[in-house]
């Protein structure tokens, strides 16, 4: 039987909007993906039942069934005879995107745009090709098309260059939030020697590093957090539903899952 939104729970943070542009599964599908993918669902975790999260979204058990098809799909749940769904092992959760995006919704709403306008440019900024993108040319050697050509790569090898030490400062200064979670035994990044410009290749195996890094740093990371908030489950657990130690309840997901938790 079909669950009209009439019928949903007050106030369920997963209630969906049959007139919006997007699917209602892509709706709920996009909502379970944003709790695993910040941690607020953590691995090992049990999705509620078809039929209770159909009532919270005011949906067709079906397409509940459906989401969770998709979400085994793309490795982010897996099912269990008899047990239910649960929040696969190994999932790389980023805590941070929830404050990026809170941040990113609260200026938009200063300049006074929508939380859709801004999906959608992100959406399309993100699928666009990157700048500097250049055809080969076929004129000949010597000619001043040819000289300009020249002139254009020198010009695109500095920007490059830039580009290289922008990409670097951000890589660090990102890093440097994981720094008790960097890995002793990590190769250093290239660091140049007096009266040496460092070359294309040589900024390009330094940010390598400063990626391979951040990624072992953030893994390590990802893994204390995950001890923490089971930890954290524990506790709760003993002191009861209402206290929700260490946790943050500012953001929408995290009040999300506290909605959750007090209906499970």
């Amino acid at each position: 039987m079909t669950q009209s939104s009439t019928e949903q729970p007050e106030s369920s943070p997963f209630a969906t909007d049959p007139s919006d542009e997007l699917p209602v599964g892509v709706q709920l599908a996009w909502r379970l993906r944003a709790l695993i993918s910040t941690g607020r669902l953590p691995a090992g975790d049990r999705l509620p039942s078809f039929r209770r999260l159909a009532e919270w979204a005011g949906v067709n058990v079906n397409t509940v069934r459906a989401v969770y098809a998709g979400l085994e799909q793309e490795g982010l749940v897996v099912s269990r005879q008899g047990a239910g769904t649960f929040v696969a092992d190994g999932i790389a959760a980023a805590p941070q995107l929830e404050e990026i995006a809170a941040e990113a919704l609260r200026r938009a709403s200063e300049a006074g745009l929508s939380p859709r306008e801004l999906a959608i440019v992100a959406t399309a900024c993100a699928s666009l090709p990157g700048e500097g993108e250049a055809e080969a040319s076929t004129a000949p050697a010597g000619s001043s098309v040819e000289l300009d050509r020249l002139a254009a790569l020198e010009t695109e090898a500095i920007e490059v260059r830039h580009e290289l030490h922008r990409q670097i400062a951000r890589l660090e200064a990102e890093l440097s939030s994981y720094i008790r979670d960097l890995p002793s035994n990590m190769p250093t990044a290239h660091r140049s020697a007096e009266a040496r410009l460092l070359t294309v290749e040589d900024l390009e195996q330094t940010r390598d590093t400063l990626i391979a890094q951040l990624s072992e740093a953030q893994k390590a990371a990802e893994l204390r957090a995950r001890e923490e908030g089971r930890a954290r489950a524990r506790r709760q657990m003993i002191l009861g539903p209402d206290v929700a130690e260490g946790e943050s309840a500012e953001g929408p997901l995290a009040k999300a899952m506290s909605w959750w938790r007090t209906r499970s």
